[in-house]
């Protein structure tokens, strides 16, 4: 049996960045297509846009888990924040941290840094961890949000 986990890291061995490979594994499950999610994702890797900030993967999460408790009225905000940050506190509490440039210790933003990931291989090393990380967080808080640790 194929887990979104396994689809997520396969789209990123595929050259998919860690949001798309994360958000592109669940959406299906919601009614988005494969190429919609891709996407939808696509500008969140590296930190969105390569510059560092928020891990992708981490970004293709939380939206992975807006398709299941987001909310489309002002009210329920709560409990969606509530999850997304259960999922940001359970790969801080695996990572240290979810901003991008700290998890791989380069700046992908300059082109010195994108050029130091690439002689570290981070992109191999490093990033698929986070996404199945993040992809086993997502499926966990999607069969159970409140899970105790």
């Amino acid at each position: 049996m194929t887990t979104p986990t396994d689809i997520a890291l396969s789209r990123f061995q595929q050259g998919f960045s860690c949001s798309q490979s994360v958000f592109s594994a669940f959406a299906p499950h919601f009614g988005i297509s494969e190429e919609q999610a891709l996407k939808l994702a696509s500008p969140f890797g590296g930190g969105i846009a390569r510059q560092g900030h928020v891990c992708g993967a981490v970004s293709g999460a939380l939206m992975a888990l807006s398709l299941k408790y987001g909310t489309t009225t002002p009210d329920g905000k709560d409990e969606t924040y509530k999850v997304a940050r259960e999922l940001i506190c359970r790969f801080e509490e695996k990572h240290g941290t979810v901003i991008c440039r700290e998890l791989i210790g380069c700046d992908l933003s300059t082109p010195e840094g994108m050029q130091a990931a690439r002689e570290r291989e981070v992109f191999r090393q490093v990033c698929p961890h986070l996404v199945k990380d993040a992809a086993d967080i997502v499926a966990r808080l999607l069969e159970n949000p409140h899970i105790q640790r």
